[in-house]
């Protein structure tokens, strides 16, 4: 007879925003357990969600990407999860590699130029293949993991392209696919916008959890020494705010600070 797996009863951990920092990205991951020495998975049957911006700003994103992709499966073969899902930088340094720097109303150097003005690192572009697109275009927007609403940004934005989970990952997906270079940019820009949460507790986060489901949301893209006044030197973990219900887990890596591995199962048992 076999028996339904109880998933909530396994570790849940994320992590975001690493920026192309590999080796604080591989430090991070040790400490939480995740990983041993040579990067290799060593967290059995636990699921980690990356939750955006692998790339641009730091030196090597595509470095990220590569261990990301290794790290799946790996954890897979234990019985574990890694989870990825698409950040802004993902969808900007997507759009230059398809637009390049076919002029826009406000750029003649169009999305190419866009992007490096935002971080882009021209290496990292160079180095795109075949398999690497295709990972880009399979990232969700957004995923929900037992009760956690997990997002890239912190926005209720995602709620212009559906009322459901599904319906936002289609319906971003098919924006891209669709997608002249302005529309890439609008997509960006809707996708890019934050603290939504931070400035609406009771009514963004309510929205959010009522029409995409869950109890709690995590997600990354806005630095806690930025938008959450956590000094640099202080950031020693992730931000939870809006009464427990969000929590915020952009380390501020390339601005000095750190990559942050939040231990959500941790945080259910003992929500103190």
């Amino acid at each position: 007879m076999h028996t339904k797996r109880n998933t909530k009863a396994l570790p849940l951990f994320v992590i975001s925003d690493i920026h192309g920092y590999r080796d604080e990205y591989h430090t991070a991951l040790r400490e939480a357990g995740l990983s041993g020495p040579d990067g290799a998975w060593t967290g059995a049957d636990a699921r980690l969600w990356v939750l955006g911006d692998y790339v641009d700003r730091g030196p090597d994103g595509i470095g990220v990407i590569d261990d990301l992709r290794r790290l799946q499966g790996e954890a897979a073969a234990a019985g574990g999860e890694v989870g990825c899902l698409l950040g802004n930088h993902e969808i900007q340094l997507m759009g230059a590699d398809r637009f390049g720097r076919e002029p826009l109303p406000d750029a003649d150097d169009g999305l190419y130029g866009a992007w490096l003005r935002w971080g882009g690192v021209e290496r990292d572009i160079r180095r795109l293949d075949a398999d690497h697109r295709a990972w880009l275009w399979s990232l969700p927007a957004a995923a929900r993991v037992d009760d956690v609403l997990l997002l890239h940004a912190d926005t209720t934005n995602y709620l212009r392209y559906g009322s459901s989970i599904g319906e936002v990952c289609t319906q971003v997906r098919s924006a891209m696919r669709n997608a002249d270079a302005v529309g890439w940019l609008r997509l960006n820009h809707t996708l890019a916008a934050r603290l939504s949460f931070r400035d609406d507790p009771e009514g963004s986060v309510a929205r959010m959890l009522t029409a995409l489901g869950g109890a709690r949301i995590a997600h990354g893209h806005s630095p806690l020494s930025d938008y959450f006044g956590v000094p640099l030197d202080g950031i020693a973990g992730p931000h939870w705010y809006a009464d427990d219900r969000v929590v915020a887990v952009d380390g501020g890596a390339y601005l000095g600070g750190r990559v942050l591995v939040a231990d959500l199962g941790r945080k259910m048992e003992d929500p103190t």
